[in-house]
């Protein structure tokens, strides 16, 4: 294995974790600012309500994305296998 197959396998690795999880990241950042918009015109200070709603969200970000997700970390995990195998066998 050379030092190059190994920084790109790295690179492929990080892309992959990102693509993954970008839905729940995106939605979570999404609500987010819906709440703190929310919070900023009424003047309610309430931690908890920062949290759930983020937290429901990416709850309902798996379930919608979930096989996508699951998806995209099998044919990574396919192709990693794959290309290892080329340079074992």
């Amino acid at each position: 294995m050379s030092a190059d197959f190994i920084i790109g396998l790295a690179g492929e690795a990080i892309y992959t974790i990102l693509k993954a999880s970008a839905p729940m990241l995106v939605l979570a950042l999404v609500v987010g600012l819906i709440v703190s918009i929310f919070q900023a015109t009424t003047q309610i200070q309430e931690q908890t309500l920062a949290f759930v709603p983020k937290i429901v969200a990416v709850f309902v970000s798996l379930i919608v994305f979930g096989p996508w997700v699951l998806n995209t970390i099998v044919d990574f995990t396919y192709n990693l296998l794959n290309n290892l195998h080329k340079y074992i066998g």
